[in-house]
């Protein structure tokens, strides 16, 4: 008898399938495509043998193995791909693309803490918080309730974003209802598009010197590794700080850390290379650091927006009306 839905497939770690498709929405996924168990976590075992040659949509997740041709061998079926995170680099592989298979991104759900996070850090930044707060807790005492400091405070400073990435955006975004200058760097971006996103553009030497807070918001790729150099570290403000919610190999962290040992610039640190730091790291004792372990990205609650996005997806595709987040071949490149 023919199937009246498609056959999908859960294919990521069990303990994110159980985080982020909670049993509510399982159910309402199974209104709109045949839902097959197990969540699959190896494409190579015997469940997988059972399920692959039939199903048709792949909801991916953290903890996906690659989809390489073996894996797409065992999936002649296999038309499409929504993906329930943000990055699908680490499974997505080029056999997926020369084969034509639709994928869809939940990054834009993932974008909104990422992006929260970061407004959050900003002001706090330049309000002095971590440093402030400090202070206060050593001394027990307050001298003046009046903080005459003119480094500390919101009003007009100057705040540099590198890279207009999806993240990037909503980050401006959230930063125009502030009394902020906003700097851009995005070699992909011109001065009108800059302009239009609520930011102007400048060049990379130019947004670390002119900047109190710089946020980095690029993708790591093989031109982006080590991007934020200690030529560019060295012309941020004294007192700047540097703010990275995209991965840790974009900064020199070697460079990055004798700044902040020397007390000359602040970071906020929610990603670094290796996640997590050796023990006996440095930055892990550092006044001036602020580091938190990956923790912009949805997490909690927020991974039911991630949720809601997929269902959506899928239910357009089932229609047969086409992702409305997909993730086209010519951008796969730049993708983070």
């Amino acid at each position: 008898m023919p199937r009246s839905k498609p056959l999908a497939a859960l294919a990521m770690d069990v303990r994110a399938a159980d985080a982020v498709l909670k049993p509510a929405v399982r159910r309402r996924l199974a209104e709109v495509v045949e839902l097959t168990e197990p969540v699959l976590s190896d494409f190579t075992c015997q469940a997988a043998g059972r399920v692959l040659p039939q199903v048709e949509l792949l909801i991916t997740g953290w903890g996906c193995p690659p989809l390489d041709e073996a894996a797409l061998a065992r999936a002649p079926r296999l038309r499409a791909v929504a993906h329930t995170a943000g990055s699908v680099r680490g499974h997505l592989t080029p056999a997926c693309w020369a084969r034509g298979i639709e994928v869809s991104t939940a990054a834009a759900a993932n974008a909104a803490p990422v992006a929260e996070y970061t407004l959050a850090m900003v002001l706090l930044a330049n309000k002095r918080v971590l440093p402030v707060a400090r202070a206060y807790q050593r001394q027990r005492s307050r001298t003046d309730w009046l903080f005459p400091d003119p480094q500390l405070g919101n009003y007009r400073r100057t705040v540099g974003i590198v890279s207009a990435s999806l993240i990037g955006r909503r980050v401006i975004e959230l930063l125009a209802a502030h009394d902020l200058r906003v700097l851009l760097y995005d070699p992909y971006v011109d001065a009108a598009r800059a302009a239009e996103l609520g930011a102007a553009k400048v060049e990379l030497a130019e947004l670390f010197a002119s900047s109190d807070v710089v946020s980095v918001h690029t993708p790591l790729l093989p031109e982006t590794r080590g991007l934020v150099s200690g030529e560019l570290l060295a012309l941020l403000r004294d007192g700047g700080t540097l703010i990275n919610t995209a991965r840790g190999a974009v900064v020199d962290q070697e460079a990055l850390t004798k700044e902040l040992l020397d007390g000359r610039v602040h970071a906020v640190l929610d990603v670094t290379e290796p996640e997590v730091l050796p023990a006996g790291h440095p930055l892990w004792d550092c006044e001036n650091a602020l580091l938190t372990p990956h923790l912009a990205g949805s997490q909690g609650n927020e991974l039911d927006r991630l949720a809601e996005l997929t269902l959506d997806e899928v239910r357009r595709w089932a229609a047969g009306e086409g992702f409305a987040h997909a993730v086209h071949p010519e951008r796969k490149e730049l993708l983070a």
